[in-house]
């Protein structure tokens, strides 16, 4: 991508004046950062976030629940970090992971995932209507591609803390993985709290209609009118016509 840096740089410059503002404004919001193993959560982050400051952003990775934290109410420990005023939180994948990996894998029973569809409607319309904008992004790419990646992350020694056992698992039960995606997306797509379609396979282009989407949602107007919204080819919001056109992978 000939000009990436560039636009990077802009696009950067872009996000730290919408900070600015939010901690102005006392803004507080929530990015779900959800994907298949390998989509390019890790990298988006990272540019998302380098240049802005970190008392006010803050992103989230919570490893698998402890004894204690199995027996709480299955939001409670993502509540924890939901954002004060003036703060950005982005989750690298979120309570979705009740109906993602946790669907897949069997780490939930079919009643605590039924409980949660219901549930997180509900959930987020509480924290919507308490101030909290949420920005929900589903990053989605193909099979061969996340072959690809997985492998390359057994090539590269700096990306070995980012091998996990469930790799393997994210390409033999990629049919499993599919159903589990299209359920949550259909399910918990609100009016309040949409779901918007990531097409990742290019990471770059990728990332730059991420950071375009954020700035148009979160940013006022005397800032977002001098970025211009991301590809409709890249990135969508969903509907279900999406599952069976081609523009989600199958």
């Amino acid at each position: 991508m000939k000009d990436y840096d560039e636009q990077l740089a802009a696009l950067q410059l872009a996000l730290l004046r919408t900070q600015q503002a939010m901690i102005e404004a006392g803004t507080r919001a929530v990015i779900l950062l959800e994907g298949r193993d390998a989509a390019g959560k890790d990298g988006t982050i990272k540019r998302l976030t380098e240049h802005l400051t970190p008392r006010a952003t803050r992103a989230v990775a919570l490893p698998k629940p402890t004894d204690h934290e199995r027996g709480q109410w299955y939001f409670q420990r993502y509540v924890a970090h939901l954002p004060g005023a003036g703060e950005l939180v982005i989750f690298n994948r979120s309570w979705y992971n009740r109906a993602g990996v946790e669907v897949v894998m069997g780490f939930s029973t079919p009643a605590e995932q039924a409980q949660f569809l219901r549930d997180a409607p509900d959930v987020e319309r509480m924290l919507v209507e308490s101030g909290i904008r949420i920005i929900k992004i589903w990053l989605d790419i193909d099979r061969d591609e996340q072959k690809e990646r997985l492998a390359e992350r057994h090539d590269d020694p700096l990306k070995a803390l980012k091998i996990s056992d469930m790799d393997a698992v994210a390409q033999a039960r990629w049919s499993d993985y599919s159903a589990a995606r299209d359920t949550m997306l259909v399910r918990t797509h609100l009016p309040i709290a949409p779901w918007y379609v990531v097409r990742a396979n290019h990471k770059k282009p990728a990332r730059l209609a991420v950071m375009r989407h954020i700035i148009r949602l979160l940013a006022p107007s005397v800032i977002a009118k001098d970025v211009d919204g991301p590809d409709p080819a890249i990135l969508f919001p969903f509907e279900k016509q999406a599952l069976t056109d081609g523009r989600l992978s199958p």
